[in-house]
């Protein structure tokens, strides 16, 4: 089965996610291990109260170990709540908080050295796409994460057209297919690893009624979804979407 995760952005209390957590849990109990959910840092200490085989993903961290960074989150931080995954470089740290490239590479070289697997965020803008430049800007948002990465065995992305990102206008599977392919290329390239596990999963506007579709294309790996993940019940459906 493919990979389904959960991007709650900023939203949900904790009294919400554990509510939203008892919910969803007892239906998709044999599909955990496919499944991960990212909440805002301040909502990780809930998944405490509930045990399962589901990963557990941060929104964000800083790459330094400690010290005077007032407002950021340690690696060292997030593994003692259990933290398995971590999103870098997500279109929305890029444009809102003004993330460069060389951060974003800092940020995951950390988070492989701290043992927490980053989820590489990448994507092109609408005006890239029509620029005909996509594959272009996909190709340099991989060499510029991965600069100084030592050799890996296995590595997740995520592909998020920021087009596509809450606009209601998904990219289509068969675009998403072609250029999920060319990502897994690129990556072994770079990392000069022919045996590398590279999964890539699809985001941006993904719906209870889209899943399915982007789910049948062999090189889509699984999906990241953000809105449609906040509701418990919807979200299920897509976690079961290709069993």
């Amino acid at each position: 089965m493919k990979l389904k995760f959960a991007n709650f952005k900023m939203n949900m209390t904790a009294s919400g996610l554990r509510s939203y957590l008892s919910a969803i849990l007892p239906e998709i109990k044999e599909y955990e291990k496919q499944v991960a959910f990212f909440t805002p840092c301040v909502n990780l200490f809930v998944f405490r109260d509930f045990e399962g085989e589901f990963g557990i993903g941060a929104q964000n961290f800083y790459f330094e170990e400690k010290g005077a960074f007032t407002g950021e989150v340690s690696l060292s931080m997030l593994k003692e709540l259990n933290v398995s995954l971590a999103l870098v470089g997500h279109s929305e740290r890029r444009q809102i908080f003004g993330e460069s490239n060389e951060l974003i590479g800092k940020k995951l070289s950390a988070a492989l050295k701290a043992g927490i697997e980053p989820v590489l965020c990448i994507g092109e803008s609408l005006e890239e796409r029509q620029a005909g430049v996509a594959f272009e800007v996909i190709k340099s948002q991989l060499r510029l994460a991965l600069g100084n990465v030592d050799k890996l065995k296995s590595l997740i992305i995520a592909y998020e057209p920021i087009w596509a990102i809450g606009s209601g206008n998904p990219a289509s599977p068969e675009d998403a297919e072609k250029m999920h392919g060319f990502i897994k290329e690129t990556v072994k390239s770079i990392l000069e690893s022919s045996e590398l596990s590279v999964k890539v999963l699809y985001g941006g506007s993904v719906n209870l009624e889209n899943a399915g579709e982007f789910l049948k294309m062999p090189n889509v790996d699984g999906l990241l979804v953000g809105g449609a993940s906040l509701d418990p019940a919807k979200f299920a459906k897509i976690v079961k979407a290709d069993c």
